[in-house]
Protein backbone atom coordinates (compact mmCIF):
# COMPACT_ATOMS: atom_id res chain seq x y z
CA UNK A 1 0.00 0.00 0.00
CA UNK A 2 1.62 3.07 -1.25
CA UNK A 3 2.08 5.70 1.09
CA UNK A 4 0.79 3.91 4.26
CA UNK A 5 1.04 5.03 7.52
CA UNK A 6 -0.10 4.13 11.04
CA UNK A 7 -1.26 6.55 13.44
CA UNK A 8 -1.22 4.82 17.17
CA UNK A 9 -2.36 6.79 20.10
CA UNK A 10 -2.36 5.41 23.43
CA UNK A 11 -3.98 6.87 26.47
CA UNK A 12 -4.74 6.25 30.17
CA UNK A 13 -8.17 4.10 29.37
CA UNK A 14 -7.74 3.11 25.25
CA UNK A 15 -5.23 2.50 22.45
CA UNK A 16 -6.25 3.02 19.29
CA UNK A 17 -4.85 2.19 15.84
CA UNK A 18 -5.60 3.93 12.50
CA UNK A 19 -3.78 2.76 8.62
CA UNK A 20 -4.31 4.43 5.89
CA UNK A 21 -2.68 6.10 2.75
CA UNK A 22 -2.70 9.51 1.34
CA UNK A 23 -4.65 9.40 -2.33
CA UNK A 24 -4.70 13.08 -4.03
CA UNK A 25 -5.98 15.61 -1.31
CA UNK A 26 -7.34 12.84 1.34
CA UNK A 27 -6.32 10.36 3.48
CA UNK A 28 -8.06 6.41 2.76
CA UNK A 29 -8.48 5.06 6.64
CA UNK A 30 -8.65 1.14 5.89
CA UNK A 31 -8.26 0.04 9.34
CA UNK A 32 -9.53 1.70 12.67
CA UNK A 33 -9.15 0.12 15.66
CA UNK A 34 -9.88 0.77 19.28
CA UNK A 35 -9.04 -1.68 22.29
CA UNK A 36 -10.09 -0.55 26.40
CA UNK A 37 -6.90 -1.32 28.02
CA UNK A 38 -7.03 1.11 31.23
CA UNK A 39 -3.13 1.35 30.98
CA UNK A 40 -3.70 4.14 33.71
CA UNK A 41 -5.61 1.91 35.92
CA UNK A 42 -4.09 3.34 39.46
CA UNK A 43 -1.08 5.68 37.94
CA UNK A 44 -3.07 8.56 39.94
CA UNK A 45 -3.01 7.08 43.33
CA UNK A 46 0.83 4.55 42.94
CA UNK A 47 3.06 6.75 39.83
CA UNK A 48 3.31 3.58 38.66
CA UNK A 49 2.08 1.69 35.23
CA UNK A 50 0.64 -1.71 37.01
CA UNK A 51 1.81 -4.99 35.21
CA UNK A 52 -1.79 -6.09 34.58
CA UNK A 53 -2.39 -3.34 32.48
CA UNK A 54 0.85 -3.92 30.68
CA UNK A 55 0.03 -7.07 29.83
CA UNK A 56 -3.50 -6.16 28.58
CA UNK A 57 -1.64 -3.03 26.63
CA UNK A 58 1.25 -4.97 24.97
CA UNK A 59 -1.67 -7.81 24.20
CA UNK A 60 -3.51 -5.30 22.19
CA UNK A 61 0.02 -4.23 20.76
CA UNK A 62 0.72 -7.50 19.55
CA UNK A 63 -2.60 -7.70 17.32
CA UNK A 64 -2.02 -4.09 15.77
CA UNK A 65 1.65 -5.18 15.42
CA UNK A 66 0.27 -7.84 13.11
CA UNK A 67 -1.96 -5.63 10.98
CA UNK A 68 0.50 -2.77 10.61
CA UNK A 69 3.26 -5.94 8.85
CA UNK A 70 -0.21 -7.28 7.01
CA UNK A 71 -0.98 -3.47 5.31
CA UNK A 72 3.11 -3.39 4.82
CA UNK A 73 3.82 0.13 7.04
CA UNK A 74 7.54 0.28 7.35
CA UNK A 75 9.29 1.42 11.44
CA UNK A 76 9.62 4.85 9.96
CA UNK A 77 5.79 5.46 8.51
CA UNK A 78 4.38 4.42 12.28
CA UNK A 79 3.81 7.64 14.94
CA UNK A 80 2.96 6.08 18.01
CA UNK A 81 2.09 8.36 20.64
CA UNK A 82 1.71 8.07 24.60
CA UNK A 83 -0.51 10.05 26.35
CA UNK A 84 -1.68 11.01 30.04
CA UNK A 85 -0.97 7.65 31.65
CA UNK A 86 2.79 7.62 30.38
CA UNK A 87 3.38 11.12 31.37
CA UNK A 88 2.64 10.18 34.96
CA UNK A 89 4.27 6.82 34.98
CA UNK A 90 7.36 6.32 37.25
CA UNK A 91 8.11 2.98 34.65
CA UNK A 92 7.44 4.55 31.44
CA UNK A 93 11.07 2.97 30.36
CA UNK A 94 9.35 -0.65 30.79
CA UNK A 95 6.21 0.68 28.69
CA UNK A 96 8.50 2.04 25.84
CA UNK A 97 10.53 -1.00 26.09
CA UNK A 98 7.73 -2.91 25.20
CA UNK A 99 6.39 -0.90 22.48
CA UNK A 100 9.47 -1.06 20.76
CA UNK A 101 9.69 -4.84 20.73
CA UNK A 102 6.62 -4.84 18.67
CA UNK A 103 6.32 -2.39 16.56
CA UNK A 104 10.02 -1.01 15.88
CA UNK A 105 9.58 2.55 17.08
CA UNK A 106 9.90 4.53 20.29
CA UNK A 107 6.49 5.83 21.74
CA UNK A 108 6.65 9.62 22.01
CA UNK A 109 5.57 11.16 25.18
CA UNK A 110 2.78 14.10 24.07
CA UNK A 111 3.34 17.35 26.08
CA UNK A 112 -0.12 18.38 26.59
CA UNK A 113 0.05 21.18 23.65
CA UNK A 114 1.12 18.37 21.66
CA UNK A 115 -1.37 16.56 22.28
CA UNK A 116 -4.34 19.53 21.61
CA UNK A 117 -2.53 20.25 18.48
CA UNK A 118 -3.13 17.15 17.21
CA UNK A 119 -6.44 16.53 18.55
CA UNK A 120 -7.44 19.72 17.00
CA UNK A 121 -6.33 18.89 13.85
CA UNK A 122 -8.12 15.81 13.74
CA UNK A 123 -11.20 17.17 14.55
CA UNK A 124 -11.26 19.92 11.98
CA UNK A 125 -10.76 16.86 9.28
CA UNK A 126 -13.85 15.69 9.98
CA UNK A 127 -15.74 19.16 11.00
CA UNK A 128 -13.67 22.29 9.32
CA UNK A 129 -17.41 23.25 7.60
CA UNK A 130 -18.65 24.18 11.31
CA UNK A 131 -18.99 28.16 12.51
CA UNK A 132 -15.53 29.29 14.16
CA UNK A 133 -14.48 29.29 16.92
CA UNK A 134 -14.15 25.89 17.66
CA UNK A 135 -13.83 24.37 21.04
CA UNK A 136 -12.58 21.08 20.67
CA UNK A 137 -13.19 18.85 23.81
CA UNK A 138 -11.28 15.71 24.12
CA UNK A 139 -12.02 14.27 27.51
CA UNK A 140 -9.48 11.14 28.12
CA UNK A 141 -8.92 8.52 30.77
CA UNK A 142 -6.69 10.24 32.33
CA UNK A 143 -6.49 14.07 30.65
CA UNK A 144 -9.19 16.53 29.54
CA UNK A 145 -7.99 19.38 26.53
CA UNK A 146 -10.16 21.77 25.80
CA UNK A 147 -8.92 23.57 22.55
CA UNK A 148 -10.01 26.78 20.75
CA UNK A 149 -9.61 27.89 17.66
CA UNK A 150 -10.11 28.15 13.88
CA UNK A 151 -9.38 27.16 10.33
CA UNK A 152 -6.02 28.81 10.76
CA UNK A 153 -5.57 26.87 14.15
CA UNK A 154 -5.39 26.55 17.43
CA UNK A 155 -5.50 29.72 19.33
CA UNK A 156 -5.17 29.00 23.28
CA UNK A 157 -5.06 25.09 24.51
CA UNK A 158 -5.09 23.63 27.54
CA UNK A 159 -4.61 19.76 28.85
CA UNK A 160 -5.80 19.04 32.56
CA UNK A 161 -5.23 16.76 34.93
CA UNK A 162 -9.29 15.52 34.42
CA UNK A 163 -10.70 12.05 33.02
CA UNK A 164 -12.52 9.80 33.11
CA UNK A 165 -10.42 7.28 34.73
CA UNK A 166 -8.44 9.69 37.25
CA UNK A 167 -12.30 11.29 38.41
CA UNK A 168 -14.00 7.85 38.62
CA UNK A 169 -10.87 6.54 40.80
CA UNK A 170 -10.35 9.66 42.86
CA UNK A 171 -14.07 10.52 43.81
CA UNK A 172 -16.05 7.55 43.55
CA UNK A 173 -16.74 4.75 46.02
CA UNK A 174 -20.57 4.06 45.67
CA UNK A 175 -22.57 2.18 42.53
CA UNK A 176 -24.61 3.65 41.69
CA UNK A 177 -22.81 7.05 43.06
CA UNK A 178 -23.93 9.38 45.26
CA UNK A 179 -25.16 12.65 44.96
CA UNK A 180 -21.62 13.98 46.97
CA UNK A 181 -19.59 11.41 44.83
CA UNK A 182 -21.05 13.39 41.70
CA UNK A 183 -20.61 17.11 42.98
CA UNK A 184 -17.17 16.33 44.18
CA UNK A 185 -15.86 15.07 40.40
CA UNK A 186 -17.91 18.18 38.96
CA UNK A 187 -16.08 20.62 41.87
CA UNK A 188 -12.87 19.19 40.52
CA UNK A 189 -13.47 19.70 37.31
CA UNK A 190 -14.78 23.07 37.98
CA UNK A 191 -11.77 23.53 39.53
CA UNK A 192 -9.37 22.73 36.72
CA UNK A 193 -11.86 25.01 34.11
CA UNK A 194 -11.37 28.13 36.68
CA UNK A 195 -7.55 28.18 35.72
CA UNK A 196 -7.42 26.71 32.63
CA UNK A 197 -7.20 29.94 30.61
CA UNK A 198 -9.50 28.91 27.90
CA UNK A 199 -11.93 31.18 27.15
CA UNK A 200 -14.80 29.08 26.34
CA UNK A 201 -17.69 30.91 26.57
CA UNK A 202 -16.21 32.62 22.95
CA UNK A 203 -17.09 29.42 20.94
CA UNK A 204 -19.47 29.78 18.58
CA UNK A 205 -19.25 25.64 18.05
CA UNK A 206 -18.21 22.74 20.69
CA UNK A 207 -17.10 19.63 18.82
CA UNK A 208 -16.44 16.34 21.06
CA UNK A 209 -14.11 13.81 20.23
CA UNK A 210 -13.00 10.69 21.32
CA UNK A 211 -14.34 7.37 23.66
CA UNK A 212 -17.09 9.89 26.50
CA UNK A 213 -18.27 12.08 23.43
CA UNK A 214 -18.62 9.66 21.38
CA UNK A 215 -20.28 7.35 23.31
CA UNK A 216 -22.89 10.40 24.65
CA UNK A 217 -23.45 10.93 21.51
CA UNK A 218 -24.59 7.22 20.85
CA UNK A 219 -26.62 7.61 24.27
CA UNK A 220 -28.08 10.93 22.70
CA UNK A 221 -29.33 9.12 19.60
CA UNK A 222 -30.02 6.17 21.66
CA UNK A 223 -28.41 3.39 19.46
CA UNK A 224 -29.61 0.08 19.40
CA UNK A 225 -25.15 -0.47 18.57
CA UNK A 226 -22.52 1.74 18.41
CA UNK A 227 -22.39 2.95 15.00
CA UNK A 228 -19.60 5.25 13.90
CA UNK A 229 -21.14 6.28 10.76
CA UNK A 230 -24.54 7.39 12.83
CA UNK A 231 -22.31 9.64 15.52
CA UNK A 232 -19.57 11.15 13.08
CA UNK A 233 -20.50 14.75 12.65
CA UNK A 234 -23.96 14.40 14.35
CA UNK A 235 -25.27 17.68 16.57
CA UNK A 236 -27.33 17.19 19.55
CA UNK A 237 -29.57 19.77 21.61
CA UNK A 238 -27.69 20.22 24.73
CA UNK A 239 -31.10 19.89 26.62
CA UNK A 240 -30.84 16.52 25.27
CA UNK A 241 -27.33 16.20 25.82
CA UNK A 242 -27.59 16.94 30.28
CA UNK A 243 -30.58 14.75 30.19
CA UNK A 244 -28.41 11.61 28.83
CA UNK A 245 -26.00 12.57 31.05
CA UNK A 246 -28.14 12.87 34.22
CA UNK A 247 -29.65 9.83 33.29
CA UNK A 248 -26.28 7.74 32.88
CA UNK A 249 -24.40 9.28 35.66
CA UNK A 250 -27.45 7.47 37.93
CA UNK A 251 -27.43 3.97 36.52
CA UNK A 252 -25.05 1.26 38.32
CA UNK A 253 -21.89 -0.27 36.41
CA UNK A 254 -24.46 -3.66 35.73
CA UNK A 255 -27.32 -1.29 34.19
CA UNK A 256 -24.58 0.81 31.62
CA UNK A 257 -23.58 -2.55 30.96
CA UNK A 258 -26.67 -3.66 29.49
CA UNK A 259 -26.72 -0.32 27.15
CA UNK A 260 -26.24 -1.78 23.76
CA UNK A 261 -24.49 1.74 22.60
CA UNK A 262 -21.81 1.26 25.13
CA UNK A 263 -18.28 -0.23 25.17
CA UNK A 264 -18.56 -2.34 28.46
CA UNK A 265 -15.18 -1.47 29.08
CA UNK A 266 -16.18 2.35 29.58
CA UNK A 267 -19.23 1.32 31.61
CA UNK A 268 -17.20 1.82 35.39
CA UNK A 269 -15.96 5.26 33.88
CA UNK A 270 -18.30 6.83 31.71
CA UNK A 271 -20.27 8.70 34.68
CA UNK A 272 -16.97 10.89 35.67
CA UNK A 273 -16.39 11.46 31.93
CA UNK A 274 -19.99 12.70 31.60
CA UNK A 275 -20.03 15.14 33.91
CA UNK A 276 -16.95 16.46 32.18
CA UNK A 277 -18.65 17.14 29.33
CA UNK A 278 -21.70 18.61 31.21
CA UNK A 279 -19.18 21.09 33.47
CA UNK A 280 -17.54 22.45 29.89
CA UNK A 281 -20.99 22.91 27.88
CA UNK A 282 -22.48 24.85 31.34
CA UNK A 283 -19.56 27.65 30.62
CA UNK A 284 -20.65 28.18 26.94
CA UNK A 285 -23.69 29.55 25.18
CA UNK A 286 -23.29 27.34 22.36
CA UNK A 287 -27.36 25.40 21.61
CA UNK A 288 -26.18 21.90 20.64
CA UNK A 289 -22.95 19.53 20.59
CA UNK A 290 -21.66 18.21 17.71
CA UNK A 291 -19.29 15.02 17.84
CA UNK A 292 -16.93 13.92 15.30
CA UNK A 293 -15.56 10.46 14.97
CA UNK A 294 -12.17 12.47 13.78
CA UNK A 295 -9.74 12.76 16.49
CA UNK A 296 -6.44 12.98 17.12
CA UNK A 297 -5.25 9.77 15.14
CA UNK A 298 -6.45 11.69 12.16
CA UNK A 299 -4.11 14.74 13.30
CA UNK A 300 -1.41 11.83 14.03
CA UNK A 301 -1.85 10.55 10.73
CA UNK A 302 -1.63 13.85 8.31
CA UNK A 303 1.52 14.61 10.14
CA UNK A 304 3.40 11.71 8.28
CA UNK A 305 1.82 13.05 4.90
CA UNK A 306 4.23 13.22 2.62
Amino acid sequence: MGDAVAAIDCGTNTVKLLVGSFAGDGLDVVERRSEVVRLGQGVDATGRLGEEALARTFAALDDYAGLVRAHGVPPERIRFCATSATRDAANAAEFASGVHARLGVSPEVLSGDEEAALAFAGAMRGVGHATAPLLVLDVGGGSTEVILGDRDGVRVARSMDVGSVRLHERHVRHDPPTAAEVAAVAADVDAHLDGCGVPLAEAATVVGIAGTCTSLAAGVLDLPAYDPAAIDGSAHAVAEVRETIDRVVALTVDERRALPWLHPGRADVIGAGLVIVERVLARTTVAELVVSESDILEGIAWSLAP
